[in-house]
């Protein structure tokens, strides 16, 4: 079941550009449906399980490894890892306009820590991340999916919380932000009730001046929608 809305968009020569040229180097694809990641408590028994992404080959180095989720058009991963050049930068999205606007920023701005997975980030986390290889999971503004019943396909529900706590190291944080207040609080619900999960603050979390201000953010603090940000820490 899809969390997110399938997009589409048109490339422009430079964004085809910029695809042609750098996916080879700096991108990868996320597979449908692979199997689970041997020696995890979800493996399907019988399954054949692909290569799990080893972290140091993928960015050439050892470093801790940040998770993007959604990274849309990469403005907001392209500063974060400009401005953080000791992690790494793992950013995940379906959306090829978005994909190939990160991959030219990459270029222009010289970022050798990062690296662009096309596809759902949930197949991404359970199929080919192993456990406890995440210093950080970032899911910012994910689709809040406001109708009732397609709650279902939130991002930020117990399972889904789960899975990405288990790809956390000790002490990695899962940082999620919504310009939703029903979302923010629904969030914070299923958050609080992750039992490895321990909030940073009191509540939610004062906006950390390391998570960009993007154009997506400004339209909702325009249309005078607040918004929340939570910071947990796997214990």
């Amino acid at each position: 079941m899809r969390t997110f809305h399938p997009r589409r968009g048109r490339l422009s020569g430079r964004h085809l550009d910029a695809l042609d040229r750098l996916w080879p180097r700096y991108g990868i694809t996320v597979p449908d449906e692979p199997a689970t990641v041997p020696d995890e408590p979800d493996t399907v028994p019988g399954a054949s399980a692909p290569v799990p992404v080893d972290p140091a080959g993928l960015f050439d180095r050892p470093a801790p490894v940040v998770l993007e989720i959604g990274s849309g058009m990469g403005d907001a991963t392209a500063a974060m890892a400009a401005a953080d050049p000791t992690r790494n930068y793992l950013a995940v999205e379906v959306h090829t306009p978005g994909i190939a606007n990160l991959l030219a920023l990459v270029e222009r701005r010289g970022l050798e820590n990062v690296r662009i997975a096309q596809g759902d980030a949930l197949t991404l986390v359970r199929g080919l991340l192993p456990a406890a290889s995440l210093a950080a999971v970032h899911a910012y503004f994910p689709d809040p999916w406001p109708k009732a019943r397609h709650h279902k396909r939130r991002l930020i529900q117990p399972s889904h919380v789960a899975l990405l706590r288990s790809r956390l190291v000790p002490s990695g944080t899962l940082h999620c932000a919504t310009d939703w207040a029903e979302y923010a609080e629904a969030m914070r619900t299923t958050l609080t009730a992750d039992p490895e999960l321990v909030n940073a603050y009191p509540g939610f979390a004062p906006r950390p001046g390391h998570r960009p201000v993007t154009k997506f953010e400004r339209r909702a603090l325009t249309a005078g929608r607040t918004v929340f940000d939570l910071i947990f820490h796997r214990r």
